[in-house]
């Protein structure tokens, strides 16, 4: 089955060895390590992980496991989705690994598979714990424990918190039904450093995953549509921003670079530096008048413009999406789904 399974964010299997009954996988080099490396447990010197990188990793990871779910046929159950079986690669590229307990889901008009529960305890979804039967919602499940991990930064279990916090999911659950304590589930490491809007939204998605009735789960496909769109409105704001053209730099346009510099963490969502001698344009290149005196750094402007362009077609785009997994998610809401 694994060498059937590629993808870009499924760990790449690239040859094995059988002798006897000793059997060995060669699978590709993450040079980052797992997920669990960079969320708990940090060594002295390693920086946490910031809001648009954990996001970053959610969305990877949520489009991997939609190829099992999705794109391979028959879909596959994954079955041990969790922190340390996300591996890392350069610029924290996630992808899925060990597939030990990979189950191939049902076909036709099965709704579920049965199988000797397996897993990591604090990731199974409540229904496969409890009756062995496996769904692809199964592994929703255990995709919003993750998710949790990433928001909160603490342990799917963690015995070393007081009893009532030992879960991650029972700690949670009260919670979710208290939006005013919703800044109190963010991660400490995140400093502060992240819009309160976009933890909402991811809060919101973890909620979904969670929910103890299989049937009210989303689909992966839905969480990666919303996870793609949080990644592109809560990524990393350009360090630098268009200035006027060449002249002395004014009073009013000092003042608006100022308030677009790095200090505003909590800005609107989605916001991008729209200061281009006060044209209020969201499609400008983000360099420095002193550097498009040069030639070379004026062709990076032309250069920084178009991807920029580009950055927002892919924006745009994923807004409608997520405007369609919202329109359906109240809908759902309106039923009492959820």
């Amino acid at each position: 089955m694994l060498s059937l399974l590629h993808h870009d964010n499924l760990v790449n299997l690239l040859g094995y060895c059988s002798e006897g009954d000793q059997r060995l996988l060669v699978y590709e080099y993450m040079p980052l390590g797992s997920l669990e490396d960079h969320l708990h447990d940090l060594p002295y010197g390693r920086e946490p992980l910031d809001w648009p990188t954990r996001l970053k990793i959610a969305a990877g990871a949520a489009r991997g496991l939609e190829y099992l779910h999705v794109t391979a046929n028959p879909p596959v159950i994954y079955r041990d989705l969790k922190a340390s079986n996300i591996l890392l690669g350069n610029d924290f590229h996630p992808k899925l690994s060990d597939f030990g307990l990979a189950k191939l889901g049902p076909v036709g008009d099965k709704s579920h598979v049965s199988t000797r529960v397996m897993g990591t305890y604090g990731y199974c979804a409540p229904e496969y714990a409890m009756t062995g039967q496996l769904t692809i919602k199964s592994d929703v499940y255990s995709f919003g424990v993750v998710l949790l991990e990433l928001i909160t930064g603490r342990k799917a279990i963690d015995q070393s918190r007081p009893s009532k916090e030992h879960n991650l999911v029972a700690w949670a659950r009260p919670l979710f039904k208290d939006k005013t304590k919703y800044s109190q589930m963010v991660d400490p490491n995140l400093r502060g450093h992240f819009p309160m809007r976009g933890v909402f939204q991811a809060l919101s998605v973890a909620a979904m995953c969670i929910h103890e009735q299989a049937a009210s789960r989303p689909s992966i496909a839905d969480v990666v549509t919303a996870l793609n769109f949080l990644a592109l409105q809560y990524s990393e704001a350009p360090k630098k921003v268009v200035l006027a053209p060449l002249h002395t730099e004014s009073e009013e346009f000092k003042t608006a670079r100022t308030s677009n510099g790095r200090d505003s963490d909590h800005e609107q969502e989605g916001a991008i530096p729209k200061i281009f001698a006060g044209s209020h344009k969201e499609d400008e290149s983000c360099v420095d008048v002193s550097d498009v005196r040069d030639t070379e750094m004026h062709n990076k402007c032309i250069n920084d413009s178009w991807q920029t362009q580009n950055r927002i077609k892919a924006r745009e785009q994923a807004v409608a999406e997520a405007r369609q997994w919202g329109e359906a998610l109240r809908e759902k809401r309106s039923k009492g789904d959820f």
